[in-house]
């Protein structure tokens, strides 16, 4: 079965007015003079996000005359309510909202997105953002990204590095691996001192973004496409997820990855690096400003999974405007604004990924090395988006998995046999 579409007749009538309405709202008069601009999102005030779209507000109000009603939201908060409310009166005018299938995707075959193909042209979105990071702003009729309609615009990056501590590889005298062999060669040696190299979190996404990006040390892009994007079937035999699966089951056998993880949540994970527990470890840019201002009792730096020419990473979440907005024309005005280079040069010297920015406005030097290995991901079309995102269900499914796979309750085999199965069942509910 497709993606249930519970709100049918509204995505047709949706349909039939965007297409009256020339597919956004870009040609509406973007006077704001007594007209409030609804703004959901759910980034913190302290974040690069919060600081760099706290300005792009007053930037906002200055230049329209609008005033903005700015509410903060939780993630889960938009998440689990999106459905009901952007079908409603209540709909904001614009909302921070996750990328992917099972989120955006669907929202937009369910007609309660509107497309943005009028105003991409008008502010020239598209030339701003590389090819890569469009994928997640793209999708067609049954909600599969990487064609069709925009229904969203990123202005902020992310993705998925080795977080190393280096005063303790000063320490052991450890180099910066440059390749598979030399980073397990690492890890070895932390090992063999009495210390757990990887701080990992099998509850949460630490753990299976590891196993993806491991899968991507044997993958191609022909591999990326049918795994993200249903070009072809899966093979959950062959090398990249055979090899995957094995290798986390070995790291845990040698203590690289310790069995404990499988208890633990990304927060625990993120805090033993933070205390210093664990000499690396492997996840999100999103962690970046948390350790500039957090880490104190050691150097830390960053660098590129060895051995890969792929990332997991994508655009960050997007802002959308719901069919069902009031201001649309000013909403995308505000995404306009997100998107300025003085916006996005707050958005990096707080320790975000600016899409948009120029890097020599960029002053923190950490924040400069971020924003450089990002550049150079999306220059080589590495980014390989998320190992969770093919279907609704998944990540919850993979986590699970992986769980069975550090406590040796399932084998790497009946690991894989497990969540081939869970993967196209749930590729075949969307894809028919």
């Amino acid at each position: 079965m497709k993606h249930t579409r519970i709100l049918a007749a509204v995505a047709a009538t949706a349909v039939i007015g965007a297409a009256l309405a020339g597919c956004s709202g870009s040609e509406d008069d973007t006077n704001g003079a007594g007209k409030t601009l609804r703004l959901w999102h759910y980034e913190g005030a302290d974040s690069a996000m919060g600081k760099a779209w706290a300005e792009a507000i007053k930037v906002f109000e200055k230049e329209t005359g609008a005033k903005v009603q700015f509410e903060e939201k939780s993630f889960e908060q938009i998440r689990s309510t999106a459905s009901q409310v952007l079908n409603s009166d209540q709909a904001p005018d614009v909302l921070e909202y996750a990328k992917g299938n099972g989120t955006a995707g669907l929202l937009s075959s369910q007609g309660l997105l509107a497309p943005l193909d009028d105003a991409v042209k008008k502010y020239g979105w598209d030339k701003k953002l590389a090819s890569s990071l469009q994928t997640t702003a793209k999708y067609d009729d049954k909600g599969i990204m990487g064609s069709g309609s925009w229904y969203g615009v990123p202005n902020y990056g992310e993705y998925v590095e080795v977080y190393y501590n280096k005063t303790a590889f000063e320490k052991a005298g450890v180099a910066v691996p440059t390749s598979l062999a030399e980073f397990e060669a690492a890890m070895k040696t932390f090992k063999d001192a009495g210390q757990t190299p990887l701080s990992e979190s099998a509850v949460e996404y630490p753990l299976s973004q590891l196993w993806y990006q491991l899968a991507l040390t044997k993958a191609d892009r022909s591999f990326i496409d049918d795994y993200q994007l249903y070009k072809h079937p899966v093979k959950w035999d062959d090398e990249p997820l055979t090899y995957a699966t094995q290798t986390i089951a070995d790291w845990t056998a040698k203590g690289y990855i310790s069995k404990d993880a499988s208890g633990l949540k990304a927060e625990d994970a993120g805090v033993a690096f933070i205390n210093g527990q664990a000499p690396m470890f492997y996840s999100g840019s999103w962690w970046y400003g948390r350790f500039m201002t957090e880490i104190k009792g050691f150097e830390w730096g960053t660098f590129l999974f060895p051995g890969s020419d792929f990332t997991p990473g994508s655009a960050g979440n997007m802002w959308v405007v719901p069919e069902r907005a009031k201001n649309k024309a000013l909403a995308e005005k505000f995404i306009d604004i997100t998107m300025r280079p003085e916006i996005q040069a707050i958005l990096g010297n707080g320790g975000g990924v600016p899409v948009a920015a120029d890097v020599s406005a960029i002053t923190d030097e950490k924040s400069k090395e971020l924003i450089e290995n990002f550049n150079t991901i999306t220059k080589n079309d590495g980014i390989a988006f998320y190992p969770d995102w093919p279907t609704p269900t998944f990540y919850d499914q993979l986590n699970a998995g992986l769980q069975e796979l550090v406590n040796g309750t399932k084998s790497p085999a009946e690991v894989r046999k497990q969540l081939g199965d869970q993967y196209a069942s749930g590729v075949k509910d969307i894809v028919g």
